[in-house]
């Protein structure tokens, strides 16, 4: 099945007090074709989308606020988010995802900003 993200995808979203980051993990599929969505939220806001652009051009600087969010497809599509670009997702971005996996996390399907505390 085709989705409009895939993983190491770099989202921006906005609020009225600026931009956000979101980092797309992994997009796991299961027998039915119920999609879930693992995304790692940025701490930083950004007054523009250049800057938040910018910011991504040193990725390593940016702060995790959540490392990992499990999403249902639901939820996911109802976070207003659009891509910036892709670029490889590294182990220590994994870690908390591959974490989330062996405990058998629980997905929310709640938005990812609700999940965050913004609105």
């Amino acid at each position: 099945m085709a989705h409009p993200f895939n993983p190491g995808d770099d989202l921006i979203f906005q609020l009225e007090s600026g931009f956000g980051l979101l980092r797309v993990l992994a997009v796991d599929e299961d027998e039915a074709g119920t999609l879930t969505w693992h995304l790692l939220a940025y701490e930083e806001l950004f007054p523009d989308v250049e800057s938040a652009e910018a910011a991504l051009s040193a990725p390593e600087q940016l702060h995790a606020r959540v490392a990992h969010m499990a999403l249902t497809n639901r939820a996911f599509e109802r976070t207003p988010a659009a891509r910036l670009g892709n670029r490889p997702v590294n182990e220590d971005e994994l870690s908390a995802y591959l974490e989330w996996k062996k405990s058998g996390g629980q997905v929310s399907d709640r938005s990812a900003l609700l999940m965050l505390g913004l609105r």
